[in-house]
């Protein structure tokens, strides 16, 4: 089980897409399963006809909070089930859905000033949880760590039901035996020639030789050196080469750094082939260094831009290798989707960290309350009073807002229709 968090700031239009036919037409018999509005009449209000009165139902303690309202109001929560275990019931996705947003900490089980939500289901082996994230008391929802909450809530509802697969036995490796081999010190000397010592067997012999050291036997014992007509360049080459020869073959090498080729190698890349992690160290030591909210923001766009960042690179992969798994053995059907899964995982995090841009920028600066009000859509006279009044509890708080906020709130009546919402 598998869940996909985002947030939105036109809930009409999110709702007129789920109770739509989709992108591709696959929309079937879209339904209200479960929700909670506050004496707001969602279950009369969840028809295609009524979407409009639904969405204000469920902005309305939004509607409250004047010029406090945040950008994206809206959270939506998409969770599918493992489409090779049977599909589960209404019931039981109304339950699950409860389960989520009780997690979360959209609506705590038995708290009164929770966020109004609704769960829509659509399609087989999958539901949508619709909230805003403005309480009954005024206050918004925190949503630091949602992602994460869900998917350890879903893995948890996976195994209740059954869903995980078995994990395979693991067979234990058979032991290696490796003999033990002498040290060879491979130095360049003061005279300049290089000379490799310590072992005196014939493999390491052979492999020096191969490498291009002329053997010396004398009363010293045998040793190897490069002959002196070596030109200097190629010295560390030649050592480096032959150090690696001897370390596949299980001898440790002690390498004189001078001689050492990879070191230049390294110093331009610390992670040697591994070009993509190395640019993911640079870019988290620029993060490190970030001075001001300003610069965090500027460097983590090339991690979390939505089209270009590292993340969305990390998921396209992911997901290009589940398909490529497929391609190349449709029975690995198991493999392809624990890179799925992963996908799935790093499109969590990337939804967890949606709309921070505004907060880094404000990191060491007092916030400044936004000057632009949500706008929404008419409302059906009859159902507004129901919508936009405040619970009980919210009454007893005696939440009031300030002469300025009730001054510049909208009508219902005199505002433009929203724009599109985001598809899932």
């Amino acid at each position: 089980m598998i869940a996909h968090l985002q947030r939105a700031s036109n809930t009409v239009g999110l709702l007129s897409y789920l109770y739509g036919p989709g992108e591709r037409g696959d929309h079937v018999s879209p339904r209200l399963i479960a929700g909670e509005g506050h004496g707001a009449p969602i279950e009369l209000l969840a028809e295609p006809s009524s979407l409009p009165y639904l969405a204000h139902a469920l902005d309305a303690p939004v509607e409250r909070l004047g010029t406090r309202v945040p950008a994206q109001p809206t959270w939506i929560c998409s969770v599918r089930s493992d489409p090779r275990q049977p599909d589960l019931t209404d019931s039981q996705w109304a339950a699950v859905a409860r389960r989520l947003v009780d997690v979360t900490g959209i609506a705590p089980k038995g708290d009164p000033d929770a966020c109004r939500w609704i769960a829509v289901r659509n399609r087989p082996r999958q539901v949508h949880l619709v909230a805003t994230i403005a309480r009954e008391d005024g206050s918004l929802h925190n949503g630091y760590r949602d992602a994460f909450r869900l998917q350890s809530e879903c893995h948890l509802l996976a195994a209740e039901l059954g869903h995980l697969p078995i994990a395979p036995q693991s067979t234990p490796r058979t032991q290696e035996t490796r003999m033990p081999s002498p040290s060879i010190t491979i130095t360049a000397e003061p005279s300049g020639s290089v000379s490799a010592k310590g072992a005196s067997d014939d493999l390491s012999a052979t492999l020096l030789k191969h490498a291009g050291f002329q053997q010396i036997d004398d009363w010293y014992g045998r040793r190897h050196r490069l002959p002196t007509t070596t030109p200097t360049d190629d010295r560390a080459a030649i050592a480096t080469h032959a150090a690696e020869m001897l370390r596949a073959a299980r001898y440790g090498v002690d390498l004189d750094p001078a001689l050492d080729t990879t070191k230049a190698f390294t110093s331009a890349n610390p992670l040697g082939p591994y070009a993509a992690g190395a640019e993911l160290l640079r870019l988290t030591e620029q993060i490190r260094s970030a001075e001001t909210g300003a610069d965090l923001k500027q460097t983590l766009d090339h991690l979390l831009d939505p089209e270009h960042g590292a993340l969305e690179r990390i998921r396209e992969a992911l997901e290009a290798a589940g398909e490529q798994i497929t391609d190349l053995d449709d029975e690995a059907f198991q493999l392809a989707d624990r890179f799925g899964f992963a996908e799935d995982f790093v499109h969590s995090a990337m939804s967890e960290l949606v709309d921070s841009d505004d907060e880094l920028l404000g990191l060491g600066h007092p916030q400044q309350p936004s000057d632009q009000a949500q706008t929404r859509s008419r409302w059906l006279p009859q159902f507004r009073g129901a919508a936009v009044a405040a619970s009980p509890a919210a009454a007893k708080a005696q939440v009031s807002a300030s002469p300025d906020s009730r001054s510049t709130q909208p009508s219902a009546a005199s505002l433009p229709p929203r724009a599109p919402g985001p598809r899932l």
